[in-house]
């Protein structure tokens, strides 16, 4: 259980937000507005989630996007204490498609923001990932010739080295480009006193996350969007590559938690990187999509979704040419119990039980 939060160095008085459409930064906003006296500047180019909050006398949205809005975002980051950046294209079927965008998004359009943070004297908490890592040691090394302890597949915030795969791993692109700007905001740190902290998340997952194809969206979405299209409208739950990779889920109430812990702790958290995830909630994607089917089945009372197949998908075929995989991400923690004070709670029922049950009151049963 999260430890009691002792008082806060001190409070922002106002924060940017970049982002504060998406999932992570629609769920951080609301949580900033119900700071007492804390204003909050919204930035984003998509106005989907925000609706219940926009009025807030509190927050200010700007519909624009920042590298066409310089000017703006510049004042904006100058009379504020705090920027966190949550503006990115995260999604895995864009990295090998559309790897210019990817690399625009997490690199380019990053390096602004981190200057003018730089010379407002700003504080900047910036999301990476935690695909940063790329592969885990183990999946380079022939299982036959190294034995490696289990402890090696932890990923350390400050020691585990960042194992990418080749030029024709399209897949890549976002793990370079958000490797490169954690790079880049080390630099101005060190070099020109910039003030940051480096989140990287470890699969968030909660009410209002992707869009489900067909409905809300086209195209190709997360992970858990795909199982849920395929739960809505029975079908087969299609596995990338047998679903063999292994992930840990985060409810996105306790990242939300975390994130505004880092915001009240300016001066520890400055130039530290901080995981967020829950390593005891890890399971290979098959186990994600048997967990999700059997809860589906119970919220729609419907026993025959038990029966759903789950398909083994090349993920050539899913993805396109260039896709390669993370086999593992479990977080090293040890910043964040340090730092903050802070670990998760909620178990991986617990966190899919909350995500599905938002689901089946968004998407009622018969339409």
């Amino acid at each position: 259980m999260n430890e009691s939060n002792p008082f806060p160095e001190h409070l922002p008085g106002r924060v940017v937000v970049l982002g504060c459409d998406g999932f992570i930064g629609h769920h951080l906003a609301r949580s900033l507005l119900a700071i007492p006296d804390l204003e909050v500047v919204g930035w984003d180019r998509c106005r989907t989630r925000i609706g219940g909050f926009e009025s807030h006398p509190r927050f200010t949205f700007r519909f624009a996007d920042i590298a066409s809005g310089r000017s703006q975002l510049g004042e904006d980051v100058a009379r504020s204490q705090a920027v966190v950046n949550l503006a990115a294209l995260c999604n895995p079927s864009l990295y090998g498609s559309h790897t210019l965008d990817v690399i625009r998004s997490n690199f380019t359009d990053v390096e602004p923001v981190v200057r003018l943070c730089a010379e407002s004297g700003t504080k900047l908490v910036h999301l990476s990932s935690c695909e940063v890592f790329g592969r885990t040691l183990r999946s380079w090394v022939p299982r036959d010739r190294v034995a490696l302890p289990e402890e090696s597949d932890i990923l350390d915030e400050d020691l585990t080295p960042f194992l990418l795969g080749p030029l024709s791993s399209t897949r890549w692109s976002y793990a370079c480009a958000k490797q490169l700007a954690e790079r880049l905001i080390e630099g101005w740190g060190r070099e020109r006193g910039l003030a940051w902290t480096i989140v990287r998340p470890f699969n968030f997952i909660g009410p209002g996350m992707d869009y489900l194809p067909g409905r809300d969206g086209e195209g190709v979405p997360r992970v858990l969007a795909c199982f849920m299209k395929a739960l809505i409208d029975r079908e087969p739950l299609q596995l990338v590559d047998g679903g063999t990779a292994r992930r840990t889920f985060l409810h996105i109430s306790e990242a939300v938690e975390a994130l505004v812990r880092i915001l009240e702790r300016p001066e520890s958290t400055s130039r530290r990187v901080i995981h967020l995830g829950n390593a005891a909630n890890e399971t290979d994607i098959r186990g994600l999509a048997m967990s999700m089917r059997s809860i589906w089945a119970r919220l729609r009372k419907d026993a025959s979704i038990l029966e759903l197949p789950l398909l083994s998908v090349p993920s050539e075929e899913f993805y396109g040419p260039g896709y390669d995989d993370s086999d593992r991400r479990i977080p090293g923690m040890k910043n964040a119990h340090a730092i903050l004070g802070w670990t998760p709670i909620l178990s991986l029922e617990e966190t899919l039980n909350l995500t599905l049950g938002d689901y089946h009151l968004r998407y009622p049963e018969f339409e």
